[in-house]
């Protein structure tokens, strides 16, 4: 927290900013889409170590490895504030910005959902959700209810909190585009404290039902990634660089078994790093730094991450017809069958972005644009 708050009030007294020119488009960032991938892999080594694929020595790699991976999660959060913040497009009306994340996340949203029904009507001892569950996971709204928040596809609760950063995007944006850097840092370190605020009451309980889950609890995380993508756009970011930042967050995530094993508790170890670590790759790549993280194979599987992480849980689950339920193997024999669950994820979601996501991207943006340009 220290380190995040000198970035943050040292950012605010840099130079007046310099506004970006609202016809200016802004430079791609392609760290992010590699560091995406690695949130990814997190998310799916966590879900491995809960299906227990290993035992014995296997068992103790993935307790130290992936206990934390729900961080993963955090981590989306953060970046897609900060992405979303950087790539608005000025003067862009609510209901356009709101179709294109229709665009970019429903399709394979739907596609994962479709499979997790052939699953629950074809496959034994799979969860069958009623009637009200499957529809208030199809329209994302399942996890402001705890008894709906994991139906279908299990990982698509972190989407329905997605859904609600989306609504409230537009005044979001509108706010900070009224903010100088001072403000900006302002609303970033108050976005901080009220992630370690959320994170110190549920750690004591203060909550009936866990707070991990339920969207409005984890807006503060969005909303520091916004509020720090705002402070690079006007130059006003001054936090350490990519290697300091990725200590950071690796630091913090190697803390979370030792202060919390699950629930929203966690995130007060991580958010620090992951606030400092997205800014400084996008520093990094602004500037022509070298980045581990921009290398194009990377930048390929962080296309295909979403992908990933909305069909990777339901190849676990369709896993455990073939190999039971926990069947904590040798190392040899987990690290096997991880790796086959891995590939066959990965070439899952390689079909899910090329078939589905990319295509239906297009297909839906392509009446808005020539209604757009019509109108012009």
């Amino acid at each position: 927290m220290t380190t995040a708050t000198k970035a943050l009030s040292t950012a605010s007294a840099a130079a007046p900013p310099s506004r970006p020119r609202p016809s200016a488009a802004a430079p791609s960032l392609p760290s992010l889409t590699g560091l995406r991938w690695m949130a990814a892999v997190l998310v799916f080594g966590l879900h491995v170590h809960n299906f227990r694929y290993f035992g014995g020595t296997g068992a103790r790699l993935m307790d130290w490895g992936f206990e934390a991976g729900a961080s993963g999660v955090s981590f989306f959060f953060v970046l897609s504030g900060f992405v979303l913040m950087w790539s608005a497009r000025p003067g862009d009306r609510a209901p356009r910005f709101w179709w294109r994340r229709v665009a970019r996340v429903y399709p394979v949203h739907l596609v994962t959902v479709g499979i997790a029904l052939v699953m629950m009507l074809t496959l034994p001892r799979q969860p069958r959700p009623t009637l009200l569950q499957g529809l208030a996971d199809v329209f994302l709204v399942h996890s402001w209810w705890r008894p709906w928040w994991q139906t279908l596809d299990p990982v698509s609760w972190s989407l329905a909190c997605e859904a609600f950063f989306y609504a409230a995007f537009p005044l979001l944006a509108l706010l900070l585009r009224r903010l100088g850097g001072r403000g900006a840092t302002a609303l970033a370190a108050l976005s901080l404290l009220t992630v370690l605020a959320l994170a110190w009451t549920d750690s004591h309980q203060w909550w009936d039902q866990p707070i991990s889950s339920f969207p409005a609890a984890r807006l503060p995380e969005f909303v520091l990634g916004a509020a720090t993508a705002r402070l690079v756009l006007l130059g006003r970011w001054r936090g350490p660089g990519l290697e300091a930042s990725l200590a950071l967050a690796v630091i913090g995530y190697f803390l979370v078994p030792q202060v919390a094993t699950d629930g929203y508790a966690a995130t007060a170890c991580t958010i620090t790093g992951f606030a400092l670590l997205i800014p400084a790759a996008a520093q990094a790549d602004l500037r022509g730094l070298p980045s581990l993280w921009r290398r194009r194979w990377l930048v390929r599987l962080g296309e295909l991450s979403f992908a990933f992480y909305m069909v990777h849980l339901l190849v676990l689950r369709t896993g455990t017809q073939l190999l039971g339920t926990r069947p904590r193997f040798d190392l040899v024999t987990g690290a096997a069958s991880a790796a086959v669950a891995f590939a066959v994820s990965l070439g899952l979601s390689w079909l899910l972005y090329e078939g589905v996501e990319r295509p239906a991207r297009r297909l839906l943006l392509r009446y808005p644009a020539r209604e757009k340009k019509a109108a012009a």
